[in-house]
Formats: structure tokens, sequence, C-alpha cells
């Protein structure tokens, strides 16, 4: 078995997490202790192993997230949706074929509380260990190594990777329970009170320009009162100049509007505002005209404009 750490997907944020893991010498420094990677499309892979090879780092890459955790004793997953997750978490040559006695899975995706109960239980009925750990942050947090980890699972695994991985990662981590699913509740609420922030700050936006008002002022003007943000401070200039590079791609951030919406449904919680965000992010995603859904989530502004009278 090798030393090295395990990287499943390298996406928007899967490439950031694993960059982070080799600059803070957590593995890939020498040939004992590499940085193992799969991704899907299996190009991305290459160009990270050989960005990184470039530099004398050692990144492996596999043909099969079973061989990634066939080698590594502990392996991050950071996939974009539960579909994406479920097919490589299931997959004859997936995350579960390759767990045997002992083998660690700290699984980082934003998925349904359901899911993530779903593989926590197959990783221990074949002897593995797992640890639910979605991160709140985005594609710069990943880079910079400023995510928060939300965590839930088997706390001495959460001891393990928290100083030594989870760190280099991120500026905090947070153990919620021992109980699988309050990792994927707390990142719910947090998604959806972020996504509905945008929302209310795009209709904000618009309604500054449509009665006249400067909207770089008006943005310095939020900035400097009690309901500033840095999400504000960050993507009202670009949304003023309807850029919308994708950091949080808009279907991903609808996608986990929803699940919130659905996980207060089931607790009785009154929700009506948040499920109206969630419902402009819907008509945003999904507006053929607009093809919006592959750009940031600030991308929610171009729809509210649109429908202007």
């Amino acid at each position: 078995m090798s030393a090295g750490i395990g990287f499943i997907g390298l996406g928007i944020m899967g490439e950031g997490m694993g960059a982070r893991l080799i600059t803070e010498g957590v593995c890939g420094q020498s040939a004992d202790k590499p940085l193992v990677v799969w991704n899907r499309t299996q190009s991305k892979a290459i160009a990270f192993a050989e960005k990184f090879k470039a530099t004398g780092s050692n990144v492996i890459v596999k043909e099969t997230a079973k061989e990634v955790i066939e080698a590594c004793e502990i392996t991050f997953s950071m996939l974009s949706t539960p579909e994406a997750s479920r097919a490589v978490f299931e997959h004859e040559n997936g995350v579960l074929a390759g767990v045997s006695s002992g083998k660690k899975i700290v699984d980082c995706a934003t998925l349904a509380e359901e899911d993530m109960k779903r593989m926590n239980a197959a990783v221990l009925s074949k002897g593995g260990v797992f640890l639910e750990a979605p991160v709140s942050g985005s594609k710069g947090p990943a880079l910079t190594g400023t995510l928060i980890f939300l965590c839930a699972g088997d706390k001495s695994l959460f001891e393990e990777t928290e100083v030594a991985m989870l760190k280099a990662m991120g500026k905090a981590s947070h153990f919620f329970s021992e109980e699988v699913g309050y990792g994927t509740r707390a990142k719910l609420v947090v998604n959806s009170l972020m996504g509905t922030m945008m929302a209310a700050y795009a209709e904000g936006l618009a309604l500054s320009d449509a009665v006249g008002l400067d909207q770089s002022k008006m943005i310095e003007v939020i900035g400097q009162g009690a309901i500033q943000s840095p999400m504000y401070a960050l993507k009202g200039p670009k949304m003023a100049k309807h850029d919308h590079a994708p950091n949080f791609p808009l279907k991903h951030a609808h996608k986990d509007m929803k699940l919130a919406s659905d996980m207060a449904k089931g607790a009785g919680v009154e929700y009506s505002v948040m499920d109206s965000a969630e419902m402009l992010l819907k008509e945003a995603r999904e507006d053929p005209n607009l093809n919006l859904a592959d750009e940031d989530f600030s991308a929610v502004y171009e729809k509210v404009l649109s429908k202007k009278a």
C-alpha cells in the first residue's frame, strides 16, 4: 500500500484542493508519498500531474477510481453532483470496489443526506472508514486553502486528517456528529442562505440601475453598512460588468438550494423566502435563451434583468 494520499475528482474544486496537498507538503514531495489521482476526464488528471511533475512533485495518475483507493490508505473524493458521485462510487471500477478493511474515505461533495448515509453504510460494510466532509467555499478558496470543512462520521478519521490534511486545504474544520448526515445538513443551510443572498443582491442591483442609481456607488454603499458581505464585495463589480466567469457554477448552486428546500420540507420548517430564491435560480439555470447553467451563480442577475417589464 502506498503512503501517498488519494484524490478523486479534479474539477473546479478538486484541482485546487489537490494542489494544496502538494504545495503545503502533505504529499507529492517524495517517491514514497505521492499524490495519487483520478478524474473522469483523464486528460485533466494527466495535465494536473504534468504541471506538478515539472516542479519536481510526485503525482501518479491511475486509470480507475478503484486503483486510487487500492493504492492509498486515505482517499479524498470531490465530485460535482449526486449523479457523478453515485456513478463513480458504485461503478465496477469505482470507489466502493476498491474499499477493503482499513481503507479511509473522505467525501467532500455536496450531496443529499441519504447519499452520504448510503455511501457510509457501504464503506463500513467492507471494513472501511468514512468521513463526510463537504466544504463551504468555491474555486478561489480551494486554490488558496481557505475552505471550511463541515464534517460528520468517524471522529478518529476527522482527528487524523484535521491537522495533517484538512488544514492544508482549509482555514477551518468543524465536526458536528459521529452520525453521517450532519455535515451535509450544515452545508445545505450555508449554501441555501448564500444562494438567497445572491438572488436578493441581484434584484437589488437591478432595482438600483432601473431607478437611475449608479451601480458602482451602490455597491460601495452596501459595502459600508451592516449588510456588507465578502460575497457582495467580490461579486458586485463583476456583476455590474456582466462578468460571470464560473467559480461556483449556477447549476451547482441551484442543485444545493433544491436539496436544502427538500430538507426544509422534511423538517417542517418555514422556508418560503429561500424557496423563492431557489425558484429564481432554477429559472435562470433552465432558460434556453440565456444559457447560464455553466456560468457563475452570480449570473442569476441576468435572469432578473430579463424579467424587467
